[in-house]
């Protein structure tokens, strides 16, 4: 039995909906109980407590071999392996199950901040899709990029909402998009809004980084309630500059001759990574937060479509 399971009114955030599967299908909602006895509660606090207990903090310099990097956290940072990521992401936070997430990095040493209704956390994944060019970064109107990224999610509105989800409107930059063509890192930041059946709505912010390096980039998604950017925006450059990749395996190490090159660019990336792979089917995952409630949001794409974006849907 996982935790989100036990229905943790108490503990996990409010009104959190969860289905056996948790596939793109028709959703099997399970809110919790607000009128759960103390009993229950009690049992329920004592399970997280147990689940807490059990996971492993690293701090200091951590490595990433799947990915060919380190992290260098700074004190006040911890980082939870790949197992244990994907237990709080699933057991705790009520997520899906992605075998692709090679850790999570939070802003804090003891489990208790996994808790916090004010958590965040930054997802980390690997892509080894190879070198992606940077030639691009200079010249993409951000603006522009933007406002096809809004159509196209409001036109994908009717097949989610046929499929079970809530309707997403991406409302806009929540912080621009930004290259660092030194440290050849990107970073930007979405706002968006799901609105469910009946009309009420809930926005998520989702922050996300992407290192380049040698053979892929390291995808790290910041998650957080919406109230929460200032405090992101504030901490990620301390988290972009814990991470880069080993010795040997950095952008600037690249073998044109040898070297496998990525079929996109920085604009792709941002637009919805993946998505630039002609007759290919991709999945980028992005993590959000919305409002009192953690869900994870899949990114699917097909040629050079972009990025659509699923919300589960709660009753």
């Amino acid at each position: 039995m996982t935790i989100a399971s036990c229905a943790l009114r108490a503990a996990l955030l409010a009104a959190l909906a969860t289905t056996p599967a948790l596939t793109f299908a028709e959703p099997t909602p399970v809110v919790a109980d607000d009128a759960a006895t103390p009993a229950a509660d009690e049992n329920n606090d004592a399970e997280v407590k147990k689940f807490l207990s059990s996971l492993t903090m690293q701090t200091g310099n951590v490595s990433i071999p799947a990915a060919h990097a380190t992290l260098k956290l700074q004190p006040g940072y911890a980082f939870l392996p790949a197992k244990d990521a994907q237990r709080v992401l699933e057991d705790l936070w009520n997520n899906p199950p992605d075998s692709d997430v090679l850790g999570l990095i939070v802003p804090g040493e003891n489990t208790d901040v996994l808790m916090k209704e004010s958590a965040w956390a930054v997802v980390v994944t690997y892509s080894d899709d190879g070198y992606v060019s940077d030639a691009d970064a200079s010249k993409i109107d951000y603006d522009d990029l933007l406002k096809d990224m809004q159509k196209e999610t409001l036109e994908a509105n009717e097949e989610r909402v046929k499929a079970g989800y809530d309707a997403v409107e991406l409302k806009g930059w929540a912080a621009a998009p930004h290259y660092d063509a030194a440290t050849h890192k990107l970073y930007w930041a979405r706002e968006l809004a799901f609105k469910d059946k009946d009309g009420e709505e809930s926005r998520s912010l989702n922050y996300d980084i992407r290192v380049l390096g040698r053979h892929g980039y390291l995808q790290l998604s910041a998650v957080a309630p919406i109230g929460q950017l200032a405090k992101v925006e504030a901490d990620m450059p301390q988290v972009l500059a814990m991470t880069d990749f080993d010795a040997g395996k950095q952008y600037g190490d690249f073998d044109e001759k040898n070297d496998k090159i990525a079929a996109y660019g920085i604009g792709a990336l941002v637009a919805g990574g993946i998505a630039a792979k002609a007759g290919l089917f991709a999945k980028l995952g992005v993590l959000l937060l919305g409002l009192k409630k953690f869900l994870f949001v899949g990114i699917a794409a097909i040629g050079a479509a972009i990025a659509k974006l699923f919300k589960k849907k709660t009753n």
